[in-house]
């Protein structure tokens, strides 16, 4: 696995572990109203902060995968099979939510991914 392998998945894992602070510890938090464009007030209903919540534990997991994957196991395919879910996920998220996902998540992984294929 290349170092550029690296840098780029751990840029991804970091990305993941701040939107679990987002999503988990910022719940309610003018900068996640910001990130998400929702108002603070719709973060502060109980079922949105207890989605969000959930939903941070899953990036956050992701991250720590993605992390094994690249220092503990040392699996590019490990490591290209998340980038390709996160691709995927954001592809989702842009087509159903916001086009700006594949970027704004997915950025990193495709470049990732390129980087792994090469």
């Amino acid at each position: 696995m290349t170092i550029l392998v690296k840098i780029l998945g751990t840029l991804v894992a970091l990305e993941f572990f701040y939107i679990m602070y987002l999503e988990t510890f910022a719940t309610t938090s003018a900068k996640t109203a910001q990130v998400f464009q929702m108002k603070v007030s719709e973060l502060q209903r109980p079922t949105v902060n207890t989605l969000f919540k959930n939903q941070g534990i899953y990036n956050g997991l992701l991250a720590v995968l993605i992390l094994l994957a690249l220092y503990v196991f040392v699996s590019k395919v490990a490591v290209m099979i998340l980038m390709g879910y996160i691709i995927l996920v954001a592809l989702y998220g842009s087509v159903t939510s916001n086009p700006k996902i594949i970027v704004m998540q997915g950025g990193l992984a495709i470049l990732t991914l390129i980087a792994g294929l090469i």
